[in-house]
């Protein structure tokens, strides 16, 4: 447990987190809506500090970050909570379950990382910026080492904690779960507002990937997707963008999402996107390939094998590439 950042004091002992767009105002003894804080006589404190839920050595492609250091793996770590409430939840059983959760050390932490041949350190499983000043601290360690920080998040924090952050963070891959209001409210519990200011801020100053998980009936009409596809192009053409498979999980019992209606979306944001993977479905041709002349990148079925790349640019054309390797 450490005390938090980004929070203030109020009267009688409330406090009034500022870290994410909820600004949760917090009695004595309560949690924030994240349940990763929690106010102990007027102080604010992470309860996640430390505490990991899940970690292990994964493929980077499985953060999704497929244009980042394709076909290396990555110490992955999480802890418990998080500031959104999605129905669809797929990390349910960590988000909502405490009790799981061991404390590790810091340069434990950064020992793990050196091992099996890993880049550096992916923030993940659950949402990774309510155990801001864990991420915060273990980022500035790696960072030192030479290793690099990638943050699998959901987009939903404040403009200063973000900015403090980003200087340490080497890769993102954002959720942006529908491109509309409603779906946030009704869906997650948030707004829309605060993630598409996460990722034209990030777009910035980090390499950035996206994905959405595509729910037929409930933010898979191709109009949509076309709008939030045009919505990623005004910020740059080139992020990438992972549309990935539905599965019912949590509160939502819907069906898998339909592969047709993947295909049909693919179609249509390639329309205003150079790069469109899809998840979550076997047999999907996901290897990188050139927008101009179509020159195979790289091979994800030989393990993220770089085949067509000369430094940052295509080896065919001359086209400038957004990968990192």
């Amino acid at each position: 447990m450490k005390e938090a950042q980004f929070y203030t004091k109020g009267e009688e002992n409330y406090v009034y987190c500022v870290l994410c767009p909820h600004f949760c105002k917090i009695p004595p003894g309560k949690l924030g809506k994240c349940r990763g804080r929690k106010n102990i006589d007027g102080k604010l404190y992470s309860l996640n500090y430390g505490r990991l839920t899940s970690y292990a050595f994964d493929p980077i492609e499985k953060k999704p970050l497929y244009h980042f250091y394709p076909g290396s793996k990555i110490f992955s770590l999480g802890s418990f909570g998080c500031n959104l409430a999605c129905d669809f939840c797929q990390n349910w059983e960590i988000v909502y379950e405490d009790n799981m959760a061991l404390s590790v050390g810091n340069n434990d932490i950064i020992e793990l990382a050196k091992a099996q041949d890993s880049i550096g350190i992916a923030y993940t499983y659950n949402e990774p910026t309510i155990f801001y000043e864990f991420v915060y601290d273990i980022a500035r360690m790696a960072k030192n080492e030479g290793m690099k920080n990638a943050l699998i998040t959901n987009g939903y924090i404040n403009q200063e904690p973000l900015n403090e952050l980003l200087p340490y963070i080497d890769a993102m891959n954002i959720d942006l779960k529908s491109i509309s209001e409603g779906f946030y409210k009704h869906h997650c519990k948030g707004s829309l507002g605060p993630v598409l200011k996460t990722i034209e801020t990030c777009a910035q100053k980090t390499h950035i990937e996206i994905t959405t998980l595509v729910i037929d009936g409930e933010n898979s009409t191709m109009d949509e997707l076309e709008r939030l596809a045009k919505r990623i192009s005004e910020i740059d053409k080139d992020i990438p963008l992972h549309l990935s498979r539905y599965f019912p999980n949590f509160k939502l019992k819907l069906p898998p999402t339909r592969t047709e209606t993947l295909m049909e979306a693919r179609n249509i944001v390639r329309k205003y996107l150079n790069y469109v993977y899809i998840g979550n479905l076997w047999g999907t041709d996901n290897n990188t390939y050139c927008p101009n002349c179509y020159n195979k990148l790289v091979d994800r079925h030989n393990g993220g094998k770089i085949v067509g790349l000369d430094e940052k640019n295509c080896n065919k054309c001359g086209n400038k590439i957004n990968i990192k390797y």
